[in-house]
Formats: structure tokens, C-alpha cells, sequence
């Protein structure tokens, strides 16, 4: 699959070929890092941020070195998309001096900007509507721990957002089942779940949306939930907390889901809210191997849109 010189928005942009590609690729990529130590020599990831992180630097710059590469971090007080310059001059400005942009931004908006005005491949590495980083994370862990996708049930617990949008479109690529549970009014976007319900046609996977929890997670091999109020919807945490507690990932909740069933958790976690320490700690939990994850997974969209792919 080759997708050299594109961009990565969201998942929905990949077809279920590319999808399963990129999985392949980071799990070559983790089992024999030193192999592609010089893939990206010479290159370099401009960086830009617009929200805090831990993994999504962390991952990306060490990924880039990993393959040979060098990345630069870009801080809200360094660029100020849109504000101090803009989006489409940053766009032109740095197709001229590096070879990729990242971009962690609170509007999808400015990441589409991004790429429009740019000849250089530009990956979301989380904005409001998409986080498709994480969610190939994901499903490279689920696929480590749980064999073929389509056999994989997963339900997801919480908020509509970023994630389970990500999430969605993952599923339907892949021919996982997943189960939606929200509260009501905070389900995820109708055109999100009607583009993704279009790729599971394609692939006979299984999407469904719901309200209740229970009834969600009950037979699901893989439970996964997030924050209940994102970054930027800091003022709305005491509400959201009322209303989403009948959602907490807690043991009671663990117990309906199918024996052996894994807990996922995009991180950082607020545990005693979405999730208890006890299901945050417990063997179920690959929250961690998640994380790791991230690395790899990112290293292999670093790669393939590098143009550089080599699995042998």
C-alpha cells in the first residue's frame, strides 16, 4: 500500500487495505526497530502544538530519532496558528524547510488548513473531531492480544468525542464490532457514524450506538473508555461528572464483559472518575501497552507517508 505523500486526517481517509498495512508495519517496526534505524535519515517532522502532551511528543520525537530523523517542537507560544501568522502561511512556510508536519490542535479545522495549503504530508495527532493515531495504537494492541479484528468486540464507554469518532472509523476498516454507549446527548457526530456505517458495508463489520453501559459492555472482549470532559471543555467538568457517572469503567461494569476481556484507556486517565483504580490496575488493563504502542504505530504512518515503506 503505498501512501507516499499523502495526508492523514482521519481514518476514514484510509481505505481497509491501507489500514491493515500500516498495522503491518508497525508490527515489523516493533519487532525489529534496528532495521529501519536509517529509514528517515535526513528527514525532519515539524512538530505543532496547540494542547498539552505527554505520549504524543514524546512518541513522535523519539520515533523520528528512532528511524534516523530529526523532529522540531513547535509551542503554542512558538507558532499561534492562526493568530500570529496564518494557518495557510505556516503551511507554505514549512513545506519549504522540513519533509512532514504534525499537528495536535483544538479545531480539525486548522489540521485540514494544514494540509490543503501544504505539498508535504501532514498527520493529526489529535484535534476535536479525529484522533487517528491513537485509535491504530489501539487496534495494533488489540490485534497483539486478541488475533483477527473481526472477531474483536469492543465497547466503548463515555463521551462521543475525538476518540470514539477515531474509534469508529477503525472498527468499520478493520470488521471489528463495536458498541457505542453514551449518555444521551453526547453521542458521536451523526456524519461520523454514517461515514463509518458506509465503510462497514465494505468490510461487515459491526457498528452499534447506544445508552446503556450495561447492556453495551456485556459479551465485549475489550473495554475501553475516556476522559469524560476533554481538553478545552475544562468548565463543564463538575457537569459532565453527574451525568456521565453512570458510565465509570468500575469492576461491577467489568464483570458483564466476556472472560478474558482487555480495559483500554487512550490516557491520561482520570481515575476515581471514568475508571476505577482497580480496573486501572488490574491484569485486564493494556492501557500501558497502548501507550507503547503509540510509538510504533506512529513510526509506521512517519514512514509510509515519508515514502520509505520497507517490511522486508
Amino acid at each position: 500500500m503505498k501512501l507516499s505523500g499523502k495526508d492523514l486526517l482521519s481514518l476514514h481517509d484510509l481505505t481497509p487495505e491501507e489500514f491493515s498495512s500500516v498495522l503491518d508495519h508497525a508490527d515489523a517496526m516493533k519487532a525489529n526497530p534496528g532495521h529501519f534505524a536509517r529509514s528517515l535519515e535526513r528527514k525532519t517532522l515539524a512538530m505543532i502544538f496547540e494542547k498539552p502532551s505527554l505520549r504524543t511528543r514524546v512518541t513522535f520525537e523519539t520515533g523520528m530519532t528512532q528511524m534516523g530523523g530529526h523532529a522540531i517542537y513547535l509551542a503554542p507560544s512558538d507558532i499561534s496558528l492562526g493568530a500570529r501568522e496564518s494557518i495557510p502561511d505556516v503551511a507554505r512556510n514549512l513545506e519549504r524547510m522540513v519533509d512532514l508536519i504534525m499537528a495536535r490542535t483544538f479545531r480539525h479545522d486548522s489540521v485540514v488548513q494544514l494540509a490543503r495549503n501544504s505539498r508535504i504530508p501532514v498527520i493529526n495527532a489529535l484535534s476535536d473531531y479525529s484522533h487517528p493515531c491513537q485509535a491504530l495504537a489501539d487496534f495494533q494492541t488489540l490485534r497483539e492480544l486478541q488475533g483477527d479484528l473481526r472477531s474483536v468486540r469492543i465497547c466503548y464507554v463515555g463521551d462521543g468525542n475525538n476518540v470514539c469518532h477515531s474509534l469508529l472509523f477503525a472498527a468499520a476498516k478493520s470488521g471489528a464490532t463495536l458498541r457505542v454507549a453514551c449518555p444521551p446527548g453526547y453521542e458521536p457526530l451523526d456524519e461520523v457514524v454514517d461515514l463509518a456505517r458506509q465503510d462497514a458495508e465494505k468490510t461487515g463489520a459491526t457498528l452499534q450506538i447506544g445508552c446503556d453501559p450495561a447492556e453495551g459492555v456485556r459479551g465485549a472482549t475489550a473495554v475501553y473508555t475516556d476522559v469524560w470532559a476533554s481538553m478545552g471543555q475544562e468548565a463543564e467538568t463538575e457537569a459532565r461528572a453527574k451525568i456521565f457517572r453512570p458510565y465509570q469503567v468500575n469492576d461491577t461494569l467489568m464483570a458483564l464483559s466476556a472472560p478474558g476481556a482487555h480495559f483500554l484507556h487512550c490516557l491520561p486517565a482520570h481515575r476515581g472518575w471514568e475508571v476505577t483504580d482497580s480496573v486501572a490496575d488490574s491484569p485486564a488493563s493494556v492501557m500501558f501497552q497502548q501507550a507503547e504502542n503509540r510509538l510504533h504505530a506512529q513510526k509506521a504512518v512517519l514512514l509510509m507517508l515519508a515514502g520509505r515503506e520497507k517490511l522486508s
